[in-house]
């Protein structure tokens, strides 16, 4: 099972498809990810 390279936390693979382009395999953030915020195709920091 993939996990998200920010926070570590485990995602499903039908998570990776829809989120992250083909070439990525690993998220580059998840919903469990309290500092980060995706837009689109881009992911950010959260702004404070």
């Amino acid at each position: 099972m993939p996990t998200c390279q920010n926070c570590e936390s485990f995602v499903t693979e039908r998570y990776v498809k829809v989120f992250e382009p083909e070439e990525i395999t690993r998220p580059r953030a998840c919903p469990h990810c309290e500092d980060m915020v995706r837009r689109g195709k881009e992911v950010r920091a959260k702004k404070n």
